[in-house]
Formats: C-alpha cells, structure tokens, sequence
C-alpha cells in the first residue's frame, strides 16, 4: 500500500524540523509526504525547502484554518492510505508507521490507531499525559471519547465515502471526522496498544480552559449534527479517566 502523511504547519519553526526528521526517518516503504504551510513568515518555509528533495510536495500559501489545510493535503494525497502528523507532533520511532501497516493488513482493518504522550510544550522529556485510546469504542463518542487523532492512519476509500474536514469547528472537526467514519460509516478499525506519537501541549485542543470550553462545545455539536446525543453534562463524565491519564504518566509505558 501506497501511504500518504501530510503535516499541515503554520509559524512553526521551532518544531517542524523534528516532524518532518520523524516521517523521513520511517522504515515503512512507499511514504508520499505531504506539507501544507499556510503562508508562514518565521523561517518555517526556509527549514521545509532544506527538505524538499525528499518531501514528494508541499505547498505555502494563505488557508483558512488548519483544517482547510487538512483538506488541500487530503485532495492532492495519492496514497491509499492517510495520516495527518502535525508540526508540533512527532513519531516516536522508525517503525511506527510500518507496525501500523501491518496491524492494519493482520486484521483487514480500514481505521487503525494508537496510544499517545502529551509533553510540555518547551520541554519533550517532561510527560504531562499518556493518551489511552484503548479506551474509545464508538458508542463512547457522546461521553467524548475518540482515539488520539494523531495516530489515526484512514483508508483512502472512507475520505472518497464521507468527505472533507468541516471547516465550520475550530478544533474539533477531528472529532467529527472520526464521527462521520466510525460511527456512521462503521469503518471496521484496529488498535495498536501501545504509545506512537510525542505531542507538544499548548495545540489548539490542549491550550487552556477557554478553548477547552470551545472543544466541548464541538464535541456536542458534532455529536448531535450526526445523530448522536450528547450534553456537557456527559462529558463531564470521561472527567475522572482523564485526570488519572495525568497522573504519573510515565509509569504507563
């Protein structure tokens, strides 16, 4: 299988070096890389050119949000498979995107996922939160549970099925996707249990009470633009699971 890992990026040029070094060093054959800057000026193009022999095509113009960019990479992606790896998130190892491929061919799986650490945003080694998505089942999307979207890999096939990224969220249209093919597509999927990207805090989901405030609003809006019910008070629920994901995080691997 041919796949496709497109990082979208903006102003990122303390970060983007080890995202683009993390895809390039993977030992999966058959990679078509992907870059979509969204104009940047701090020198993120500048480190991106560096690479450009061995990116397969990037693109730096103005977009309308990270998911747009999300959208521009999806629609030149030739792969049959897809993966979205932000600037700020890297793989943990050379084998993270082949172990994914071979879960994804053992169980004929159309969706495959993993587990996730959130790191400090100015310090990689100070763990913050180990990400469980062994915990998601899709009946489980109104309490506001999904798999770590970074480690999702979709099959070309569910995009052709369900369309783009909504451009209306602003940080959870990642939660409507996954919406869109898990519950209402019903992609048969596969877990990989243990922990497969380094994510910097201070994301657009991870940056403080009031966007928190925001994603939970999305979350019940996404929810119920699909069919599924779904308040803040149930959200309120996955409260206790989140809070012990925090605590001593690097005792979980």
């Amino acid at each position: 299988m041919k796949i496709s890992i497109i990082t979208v990026t903006f102003n990122s040029a303390k970060t983007i070096e080890g995202t683009i070094e993390s895809v390039l060093s993977q030992k999966c054959p058959n990679i078509e890389y992907i870059i979509i800057d969204g104009g940047s000026t701090d020198g993120t193009v500048q480190i991106i050119e560096r690479y450009q022999k061995r990116i397969s095509r990037w693109i730096s113009e103005k977009d309308h949000g990270m998911y747009d960019a999300m959208n521009k990479g999806i629609s030149i992606a030739t792969g049959d498979v897809i993966g979205i790896l932000n600037s700020d998130d890297v793989y943990m190892n050379a084998y993270v995107v082949s172990d994914l491929m071979a879960l994804m061919h053992a169980k004929k799986a159309q969706v495959v996922f993993a587990d996730l650490i959130l790191v400090d945003q100015n310090d990689d080694n100070k763990i913050l939160r180990y990400y469980d998505s062994g915990r998601f089942h899709p009946n489980k999307f109104q309490y506001g549970w999904m798999p770590a979207h970074p480690t999702v890999f979709v099959k070309r096939e569910l995009y052709d099925a369900v369309g783009l990224f909504s451009t209306t969220y602003q940080i959870a249209a990642d939660y409507e996707m996954l919406i869109r093919i898990l519950a209402i597509q019903r992609a048969r999927y596969a877990y990989l249990p243990k922990p497969v990207v380094r994510m910097r805090s201070g994301g657009a989901s991870t940056a403080g009470l009031s966007r928190n405030w925001i994603l939970n609003k999305e979350i019940v809006r996404a929810c119920r633009e699909n069919g599924i019910y779904s308040n803040l008070v149930m959200l309120l629920l996955k409260i206790p699971a989140k809070l012990w994901e925090r605590l001593a995080p690097q005792k979980r691997f």
